[in-house]
């Protein structure tokens, strides 16, 4: 599997950038997103447990503007 990189915050610093990226999955269509890792007692509370093989995390809605950015562009919704 390959990753795009489709964009970043533009106000994260460096080292600290939530990042969006499209895969290349033939199976399905699927996104990597990288962000802070989610460690508010609250916040894991509200969600409940998680499985070990997953991760909670938190990016910007700015982030999020690049997956409608993409099919915008294309032309397509999904």
């Amino acid at each position: 599997m390959r990753a795009q990189f489709l964009g970043k915050d533009p106000e994260s610093q460096e080292g600290q950038s939530p990042t969006l990226f499209a895969t290349d999955r033939i199976d399905r269509v699927t996104y990597i997103a990288q962000g802070w890792k989610v460690t508010d007692p609250q916040a894991l509370a509200d969600v409940g447990p998680v499985p070990a093989h997953e991760t909670l995390i938190e990016i910007p809605e700015e982030v999020l503007a690049f997956y409608a950015r993409r099919y915008l562009e294309e032309g397509e919704a999904r």
